[in-house]
């Protein structure tokens, strides 16, 4: 950490079920009830149809790949990740669902190895095995010394931050989980029951109810990270609603602005001082032989750097490391997939994004 500053690594969608969890140590029942693949394992295959063999059993550190090295690198302060799965041992499907998500709990070293400092589950996936495979997820995490936002046993614990102590102050993370993104009213959480952090609409009163819970936590030193699972999986198109409840967060105090949902990186804006990551995209998965939408280049994925003014909060600098899915591993981009993403951000972006000599990207954050 640069002296007055704390560096947050930030990444979209961590999702070790289905397919992944197949390669890992301790796979899970691979029963699935989707309406054309009906074994995880067939994503396994989809995979190594397009990217070649994949090795069984893999080490824990194996979706992570070259990702592992990013964060050694440059030990960011604080991790924050998108946990897209339940983790449980459950066969209660959820109904109505089209696509449910599970990693059996004995590989939960394959999330612990990246050592996330905290795992957001306002998601429409965390509830996929119902309140069971919630409760589940959250002894799974908390046994191993994972801290979790955005869902809980009862709505005080879902809307709660998750609190990181770093040198001089906190980072506090919000979780929030939109219906716009497949959450069911409900899986919200109530007073005397379990579920997520739940966004029905991203509205100005919504983003002031938001506010009004982070100054209660809020204090000097403290950097206040809204963490939000919101909006479809295709597009660039930012709704106006969205910029609407990023920047009402802003203005109430909000420091950050961490949006996931979307297949694909979607706009960065700096607000006020403030970033707001409209999506961060996928980050880890089993999506690499699923067809369709092929021109928003799902394969690759961005390692978002954000480094903050400690005493004020205000964006110092964002950095973002380009990586590639191949055969469920994290990997360098190439240099020609390094561009294509520069100048996707670049052109659908609020601000100028940069390719530098290092191969990452970089945004210039208005003084």
């Amino acid at each position: 950490m640069a002296a007055g500053t704390v560096t947050l690594f930030l990444c979209g969608d961590v999702m070790l079920g289905r397919g992944v969890d197949q390669i890992l140590p301790h796979p899970g029942d691979p029963a699935l009830r989707e309406e054309y693949v009906r074994d995880a394992r067939d994503y396994v295959a989809l995979v190594e149809a397009v990217s070649g063999p994949v090795p069984r059993p893999v080490p824990f550190s194996w979706p992570w790949g070259e990702a592992l090295g990013v964060l050694e690198e440059t030990a960011p302060d604080v991790r924050i990740v998108n946990v897209e799965t339940a983790l449980t041992r459950s066969d209660a499907f959820a109904p109505g669902k089209a696509v449910h998500y599970r990693m059996h709990p004995a590989n939960v070293p394959a999330l612990a190895v990246a050592r996330p400092d905290v795992c957001v589950l306002g998601n429409n996936h965390v509830l996929d095995f119902g309140r069971p495979g919630l409760r589940e997820t959250l002894d799974v995490l908390d046994g191993a010394g994972l801290r979790a936002a955005g869902a809980g046993r009862d709505s005080d614990a879902a809307y709660a931050p998750a609190v990181v102590h770093v040198e001089g102050g906190r980072v506090l993370v919000f979780g929030l989980g939109a219906m716009s993104s497949g959450i069911p009213p409900g899986w919200a959480a109530t007073a005397d029951r379990s579920g997520v952090a739940y966004l029905a609409e991203p509205s100005v009163p919504a983003a002031e109810a938001v506010v009004r819970r982070m100054r209660r936590t809020k204090g000097p030193g403290d950097v206040a990270v809204v963490s939000v699972h919101w909006g479809s999986n295709w597009g660039h198109q930012v709704p106006r609603s969205h910029v609407r409840f990023a920047h009402a967060l802003v203005d109430g105090g909000v420091d950050v602005v961490h949006g996931h949902s979307s297949h694909h990186p979607r706009p960065v804006e700096v607000y006020r001082g403030r970033v707001i990551l409209y999506g961060c995209g996928d980050f880890v998965d089993d999506y690499e032989g699923i067809t369709g939408h092929e021109e928003f280049r799902d394969d690759l994925r961005l390692a978002y750097l954000l480094s903050l003014d400690r005493d004020t909060g205000r964006a110092a600098g964002l950095r973002m490391v380009p990586l590639r899915a191949r055969r469920m591993r994290l990997e360098p981009a190439a240099p020609d997939e390094r561009v294509w993403l520069r100048e996707t951000l670049d052109r659908t972006s609020d601000v100028d994004v940069a390719l530098d000599a290092d191969g990452t990207l970089a945004v210039a954050v208005p003084r």
